[in-house]
């Protein structure tokens, strides 16, 4: 059975929708987001990942549980219908409960602009203070990234515009 795809406009009103769609078929949405973001990082190995992710988590979250894992994930965004992803895991050893935090990103931002990169690693990192997407939640994401909203939105934009039709 083949996966759906994830609908990457969800929640745009439906004239949004539609005009994004028309600059997708016309070849001009993923140029206009290129031009706005020409660079790429060098954030390609789970052990460079996990660095980068450490690094905001010290600045922004040091309070916070440690993190467990933090890798890449070619099964995301198949399995779990989502771009990067963020799980508790609880072990039994011995008598003692063991929890950690997980935070797992989709492999295709490997390729895509660091500002998208940013955006999905400050969202899965703030689910380690806040389980739900509340009003709470989005005030840490745009704490920890003042352009969280616009870098979602245009990440949205750009996946949009290569996903095969």
């Amino acid at each position: 059975m083949k996966p759906t795809p994830i609908d990457y406009l969800g929640g745009f009103p439906d004239d949004v929708r539609a005009a994004v769609a028309a600059l997708r078929d016309q070849g001009v949405l993923l140029e206009r987001l290129r031009r706005h973001y020409p660079s790429t990082h060098d954030v390609r190995t789970d052990a460079a990942l996990r660095t980068y992710v450490q690094e905001l988590k010290r600045s922004y979250l040091r309070s916070s549980r440690p993190l467990g894992k933090v890798r890449y994930s070619d099964r995301i965004g198949a399995l779990h219908n989502a771009l990067g992803l963020h799980t508790y895991a609880v072990r039994v050893q011995g008598r003692k409960l063991k929890r950690k935090h997980e935070l797992r990103v989709s492999s295709l931002f490997k390729e895509l602009p660091p500002e998208f990169l940013r955006a999905v690693v400050v969202h899965e990192l703030a689910h380690l203070r806040h389980k739900d997407h509340d009003k709470a939640f989005y005030r840490l994401c745009v704490h920890m990234e003042p352009e969280y909203h616009r870098y979602d939105r245009d990440m949205r934009l750009w996946l949009f515009a290569t996903q095969s039709r």
